[in-house]
């Protein structure tokens, strides 16, 4: 459930708490199941933190029945099973074209409760639960051992019918309410965001808006910035929202100012809509991803402090080179997944069903006709 890396003592790294529940994610085409896979926001940013080299803490919960090996361990539950959630696509009709899935909450996990968190102290928490395991208590005690939360708005305002379809409602109905101006941030989608007032929000805490290929908005009681997008062609949208807040959170973990960081988070979201379900990232792309971070924070040195309160929201100067920078790392991605196809023998199947192994946190595809063009 742990893992920690050592810290220097004249430069600490931040630590990191990840809160959510693991899935089991079903994708489906009408009554095809098209994909089964590791689901969760809690897999989807652990997936981005280990691919930026971020230290971090998680708690999750999961039945016997869990299907994955991690090497997170997440709290077994003998008596519950694991949160298995099925999504449903109708990619074809244009009338609903504005609506990526349709999800339903099949099976639900335990909750997370606050003594299932560790007894010590964080400068970043992340409340991200998917299927009703993020309590009021449990945020609250969130915000008492971490110095800064960060909130998906989703793990607040999620309801389900009682045949598991997923509906929103109102920030204000959710029971945390009051702890808002104890937040540092709140997260959430375009759709989502219409479930509250992000004028007042903003007054108590920093919201972020994505916007899909629009990139994001990120708004605070004195102004507003956007961050630019990133090109992607969209197959599969699942955790895009949650590989975002992980390359977000990422970013200010290592240093970077609040509008890099979104763009970081853009970037992350981009990767995983071109893939089905948990995405896997090119090593080599990885690797020129952390050098321009690296370049970025210490051409940005001292503009934003961890623990002081003071985050910086202005564009620094060679924002948009940087946003350049991440934009071509995506040709090392491309190129590579270009070698496997010369590479690979001629094949009904994708690229990704030859290459990417059934279980150990990948996708395991069962049919092939909604996803012909290679990834």
């Amino acid at each position: 459930m742990v893992t920690t890396a050592p810290q220097s003592k004249s430069n600490p790294i931040p630590s990191v708490l990840i809160v959510g529940n693991y899935c089991h994610d079903v994708l489906l085409q009408g009554c095809a199941v098209v994909a089964k896979t590791l689901g969760g926001a809690a897999s989807f940013i652990s997936n981005v933190f280990s691919g930026l080299s971020v230290s971090f803490d998680l708690t999750s919960k999961v039945g016997l029945d869990f299907k994955y090996p991690h090497p997170y361990n997440p709290i077994v539950v003998p008596a519950s099973k694991t949160t298995v959630f099925h999504a449903y696509f109708d990619l074809g009709d244009s009338e609903n074209a504005h609506q990526d899935r349709v999800l339903k909450r099949v099976e639900a996990c335990d909750p997370i409760y606050p003594s299932d968190l560790p007894d010590k102290r964080f400068d970043f928490g992340m409340a991200v639960g998917v299927g009703g395991e993020i309590l009021p208590e449990t945020l609250e005690k969130m915000v008492e051992i971490c110095d800064a939360v960060f909130v998906d708005i989703q793990a607040l305002i999620r309801v389900f019918e009682t045949n598991g379809t997923v509906k929103l409602v109102g920030l204000k109905e959710s029971g945390v309410y009051h702890l808002l101006p104890r937040l540092k941030f709140i997260k959430a989608s375009s759709e989502e965001a219409l479930f509250m007032d992000v004028e007042e929000v903003r007054q108590w805490c920093c919201v972020v808006v994505t916007r899909g290929k629009d990139g994001c908005q990120v708004y605070w009681k004195d102004g507003e910035i956007k961050a630019g997008p990133f090109g992607a062609n969209q197959i599969d949208p699942t955790g895009a929202g949650d590989s975002f807040l992980g390359g977000f959170v990422g970013g200010l973990v290592h240093g970077l100012v609040v509008p890099d960081a979104a763009l970081l988070g853009n970037f992350f979201g981009s990767l995983t809509v071109a893939q089905i379900g948990l995405p896997r990232f090119d090593l080599r792309l990885l690797q020129r991803v952390k050098d321009e971070v690296q370049r970025r924070k210490l051409h940005c040195t001292g503009r934003f402090q961890r623990r002081d309160d003071q985050l910086s929201f202005t564009k620094p100067l060679g924002h948009e080179e940087f946003h350049a920078s991440l934009a071509s790392t995506k040709l090392v991605s491309t190129f590579s997944i270009q070698e496997c196809q010369r590479d690979l023998p001629r094949s009904s199947r994708t690229v990704d069903q030859v290459i990417r192994p059934q279980y150990n946190g990948q996708p395991q595809l069962l049919l092939s006709s909604l996803f012909d063009d290679p990834i």
